[in-house]
């Protein structure tokens, strides 16, 4: 059965088609004629045949070659039999299929016995001679044909080595191109056969494992065995695939085991097919990918790790965090929580020793920062000086709380750098991991979180709460409000008077032109909206619209009988920190007509803390324009004498929380009385803000304070309001009344 199944496999390659068979017959000039002609003759050379039999395997019994193959006596006389069967078809049998596949398997079985082709050409010529004088006779005719046989038969040998030579060498070449492409791709190949499973294993594949042939069984056991269990399924499964047809070929990385008991990613491909005979078979080949792999994996760590800490960045972050949410939504999850941790003033070091040093510090509180945390947490440098904590696996929120107060203890140690020692500190936000379906993510929360703590006076924690949502929407809502605000027409300015305390009657020397905003049909409280324009930067757009309107305002007032009326206006430090800040005020002085000595810009104590050099040159410059400049909220901040003598300021403005104490308080009382000692001098006019009532006015008169505003003189009032007051139509208990035209100057 295994012998005609190699047959007829053999068939598919080998036997001509009926138009092959057509052209050769065409060629040879065959026709039926040549067919009834030999029949007519087959038993006139039926004897000659059987002669020529025994003849040839005579003949053939003298060479070594044709001798070995022939055997014993008994194969010897089947296969004389067979030859003379053949003959007698020769001239009896018609050219058609069954003539050609018989004599197809009768070369295929010559050749698998090793009658080589020479011997098997020569027996056709010894026919041929022995049937010429048969059918001839004797003649010299005769005997030349017989003679141009044997040679055109030596011919037909040389033409056939030179075929099979050139063959053999086409095919060789072939497979050493072949050898030499798989040694380049040092690549291993095989096959299995699926039913018997049978497994081939090329060298290559074997070394690739550091193994040797005689350690590997010829079945699948050999590959499957060596497969790392986590690979093994997708694998199995892949294979499982391309059999199915769900994919045109196989084509799947996995991990093999080698001798050693060390793992080699490597990648397989492979083609299945079916035989002839139905059985199935996969075959491909085998390639080591364990570099590229290995390069990947570095990438896929640099692209998940920030290079100076080695601590996950955000992007690896974002996956921890995802598998934390899908972890709490499991059965029986505990608590889960993020620290959102930001340097306090991290800036001035970068800014003052250098990022370099920054960097140093950056190392130095992400190590300590990573040993504050549990097995089981993260921990992510989020960008800049900002980094993220996961905690995992929470018996309750008050253990966040105790990871974040761990942190802060860490950081208050001091960082020893070889040039100097620092103090570091820390705000940090904690939120925890809120259900799916909640309107704010845990890194907005933990965010949120943070701004409390920042804003409550930096190093230390706060919780997220509602409360903080809340606030941040509203914060959003008021910065989209606002940034229409102008073009609707919300903002306007109202105007508090300032008046000269001159024995019993005050009189009103100056206003504070103060920013208001009613929105929806609500007044928005400044303490509000202020900070959200700083935030944004709209800011400087207000500001400058605020000083064009007061300028003109007041300019307006002094043309209608106050010229000794003054203006102050708040400034914002990004307002100081614009290079062409001066030279705008300059233009809005110019366009309005106001002179720059009935000009008071007030600025606070912070912003004279950062003492930039670019502030100290703004103030200066507004300074030589003949501005006044004030210092508001005089003491309630990082009060320096300093800054009084190195920066122009010509006023001083009490803050309203100390005069609101005088004269009960004894504390207020006293730091009241120091600064306006102090403001007379240094030179500087004293201005109390907050007045509300008689007895503070009292204390002020006594102490020599010549300028006041507060509610006892007026509320902050609207141009059309502050008129009737001007005018002498409107007073607050008759106590004041308006500047004469000859007024006092502060």
């Amino acid at each position: 059965m295994g012998n005609e199944q190699e047959f007829q496999d053999l068939l598919q390659h080998i036997a001509p088609d009926l138009d092959e068979l057509r052209q050769r017959l065409r060629f040879l000039d065959w026709s039926q004629a040549d067919n009834e002609r030999l029949a007519r003759c087959a038993q006139r050379v039926e004897r000659a045949n059987q002669n020529f039999v025994e003849t040839l395997y005579q003949e053939l019994a003298d060479y070594p070659a044709p001798a070995a193959i022939l055997g014993d006596r008994a194969v010897i006389e089947r296969l004389k039999q067979r030859q003379a069967d053949y003959y007698r078809g020769l001239w009896q049998s018609p050219l058609d299929e069954a003539y050609v596949l018989e004599r197809l398997r009768i070369g295929w079985v010559h050749q698998r016995v090793g009658v080589d082709l020479k011997w098997y050409l020569g027996a056709y010529r010894l026919y041929l001679d022995r049937l010429l004088g048969e059918l001839l006779g004797c003649s010299v005719a005769s005997d030349c044909f017989a003679s141009l046989i044997k040679k055109v038969f030596f011919d037909i040998g040389l033409a056939l080595d030179s075929y099979g030579a050139a063959q053999r060498k086409a095919l060789q070449d072939s497979e050493a191109r072949y050898a030499r492409a798989m040694r380049g791709a040092n690549d291993g190949l095989w096959e299995w056969q699926l039913e018997q499973d049978q497994l081939y294993l090329s060298e290559r594949w074997i070394r690739m494992l550091d193994l040797d042939r005689d350690s590997l069984s010829p079945t699948s056991q050999s590959w499957f065995g060596r497969v790392h269990s986590d690979d093994l399924p997708g694998l199995r499964q892949a294979i499982d695939n391309h059999l199915r047809g769900l994919s045109p070929f196989l084509h799947h990385e996995y991990r093999i085991r080698r001798r050693d008991g060390s793992y080699l990613w490597v990648l397989v491909r492979g083609v299945a097919d079916t035989c002839s005979s139905g059985l199935r078979r996969i075959a491909g080949s085998q390639s080591d990918i364990s570099q590229r792999r290995a390069a990947e994996e570095q990438l896929h760590h640099a692209a998940r790790h920030d290079p100076l800490t080695g601590l996950a960045n955000r992007a690896r972050l974002s996956e921890q965090l995802q598998q934390a949410v899908q972890r709490r939504q499991r059965p029986g999850a505990r608590e889960a929580a993020l620290l959102f941790i930001d340097l306090d003033r991290f800036k001035l070091i970068n800014d003052s020793l250098g990022h370099q040093t920054g960097d140093r510090v950056l190392v130095e509180v992400a190590e300590r920062l990573r040993h504050c945390l549990r097995p089981g947490d993260h921990l992510a440098r989020f960008g800049g000086d900002e980094f993220v904590a996961l905690l995992d696996d929470l018996a309750c929120m008050g253990d966040a709380e105790r990871v974040a107060q761990r942190m802060l203890d860490s950081l208050h140690l001091p960082l020893r750098l070889p040039e100097q020692t620092l103090s570091v500190s820390a705000s940090i936000g904690i939120a925890g991991l809120q259900e799916s379906g909640q309107p704010l993510d845990p890194l907005q929360a933990a965010d949120l979180a943070l701004y409390r703590a920042k804003s409550a006076g930096k190093a230390q924690f706060a919780r997220y709460s509602d409360e903080l949502q809340q606030q941040a929407q509203r914060q959003l809502e008021l910065q989209s409000a606002l940034a229409q605000a102008s073009a609707r027409g919300e903002l306007r300015l109202v105007y508090q008077p300032i008046c000269q305390l001159d024995g019993n009657q005050p009189q009103l020397i100056g206003v504070e032109a103060l920013l208001r905003w009613q929105h929806q049909g609500r007044d928005i409280s400044p303490l509000e909206f202020i900070p959200c324009l700083e935030e944004s930067g709209e800011i400087l757009a207000v500001g400058d619209w605020v000083l064009q309107q007061a300028c003109s305002q007041v300019r307006s007032w002094q043309l209608n009988g106050q010229p000794q009326l003054r203006c102050s206006v708040n400034l914002s430090s990004r307002q100081l920190q614009q290079s062409d800040f001066a030279a705008r005020v300059a233009d809005i002085l110019r366009h309005s007509g106001l002179p720059p000595s009935s000009l008071v810009l007030e600025i606070t104590e912070s912003q004279l803390m950062a003492d930039s050099a670019q502030n100290l040159a703004c103030l200066r410059e507004l300074a030589s324009l003949g501005i006044q400049l004030a210092l508001d909220d005089f003491g309630t901040g990082y009060s320096s004498l300093g800054y009084l003598k190195r920066f122009p300021l010509h006023i001083i403005k009490v803050d309203k929380s100390f005069i609101a104490g005088a004269p009960q308080d004894g504390e207020s009382l006293a730091i009241s009385r120091a600064i306006i000692g102090l403001g007379h001098s240094l030179g500087l006019a004293v201005v109390a803000e907050g007045v509300e009532k008689q007895a503070q006015l009292d204390f002020l008169g006594g102490e020599g304070c010549h300028y006041a505003q507060g509610y006892w003189f007026s509320r902050p009032r609207a141009p059309h309001e502050l008129q009737r007051l001007l005018n002498g139509e409107d007073c607050f208990d008759g106590l004041w009344c308006p500047l004469p035209a000859e007024g006092v100057q502060a």
